[in-house]
């Protein structure tokens, strides 16, 4: 098993390393030529800039029972869809359950733009959204 990064953008990256690091589950960074990301205890694999290529990336080296973190519904389905457990820097995981949901979601926020509405930015991150992070993934390390 391992755990697989979608790193452009990803706020976690550190606290997935320290709980990977408790379970000695490898963790493998993903990420574009403009968002570089190299730690001590991890492989980092760099992509060329273009759309989705970190994304078709991942999926293409995820397996069964891997562990993914990302913040992209659509990466995170087509995980699912790999028999990967997936979940985001916020500590949620996803699911066949919640995913429907979620890309609907998605689907109206774009409808939105294309009408030229603008959501606010997201608000700084919070101590409880990585304790929630940190909770989820150590439950799912936990119980492999």
């Amino acid at each position: 098993m391992n755990i697989l990064i979608d790193a452009d953008g990803c706020p976690v990256v550190d606290l997935t390393l320290q709980i990977a690091k408790q379970f000695s589950v490898p963790v493998i960074i993903l990420c574009d030529t403009a968002h570089q990301i190299e730690r001590e205890g991890a492989q980092t694999l760099v992509f060329d800039k273009g759309a989705d290529s970190v994304d078709f990336a991942l999926v293409n080296r995820v397996k069964p029972g891997d562990v993914v973190v990302t913040q992209d519904y659509g990466l995170a389905s087509m995980c699912l869809a790999k028999r990967a457990r997936v979940l985001n820097q916020n500590g949620l995981e996803y699911t066949a359950d919640n995913m429907e949901a979620l890309m609907l979601r998605r689907y109206e926020n774009k409808k939105l733009l294309r009408a030229g509405k603008h959501p606010k930015g997201s608000p700084k991150r919070t101590k409880e959204q990585d304790e929630a992070f940190v909770a989820t993934l150590t439950d799912i390390l936990a119980s492999i």
